[in-house]
């Protein structure tokens, strides 16, 4: 008896022995790699055991992921207020321009080795001091001759550094 199927990639109608069955072939008219089926007498006729789908089960973890859903909701929300409150709520000491713009250097040469946590945390410590702020890196940007610790840093990715600490303080 012959195992008949189908090519996959061409429809035709294949017939092959039964000891082929279980191998690979190729087919006579794609010449495509194909598959040759069990014979049917190996099928076995084993009946699956299956479980009824606990419709209660499956409520109670919707619940679960939608509790897991909204408690991360609420803790990034938590995180956010808090981290503005902190960046508002706490006055800002006077500070020299020159000071200013020492911390202003160096988030920029930390923004170009990569240190970005470190920049981070020095742009929130730049952003307390708003308008002020502001004006040490707009003359910083508008400078023709850029400080010496910022000569190896390319005047494009210096530009893209400083616009974005220009957001972070709007």
């Amino acid at each position: 008896m012959a195992i008949v199927f189908h090519c996959q990639f061409c429809s035709k109608e294949i017939r092959a022995a039964d000891s082929a069955g279980g191998k690979w072939g190729k087919c006579p008219k794609c010449h495509n790699k194909v598959y040759v089926p069990a014979p049917d007498s190996e099928i076995e006729d084993e009946e699956l055991k299956l479980a009824p789908v606990d419709s209660e089960e499956m409520q109670r973890k919707k619940q679960l992921m939608a509790e897991t859903y909204r408690l991360t909701q609420d803790i990034l929300e938590e995180r956010d207020v808090s981290s503005n409150n902190y960046e508002t709520s706490q006055a800002a000491p006077g500070i020299s321009d020159e000071q200013l713009k020492k911390y202003v250097l160096l988030y920029l040469r930390q923004m170009a080795a990569g240190e970005l946590d470190e920049a981070d945390r020095t742009s929130l410590t730049i952003a307390k001091y708003g308008t002020k702020a502001i004006d040490i890196i707009d003359k910083i940007a508008l400078s023709e001759i850029p400080d010496p610790k910022l000569a190896n840093i390319s005047q494009n990715i210096l530009s893209g550094f400083i616009r974005t600490l220009r957001s972070r303080i709007h």
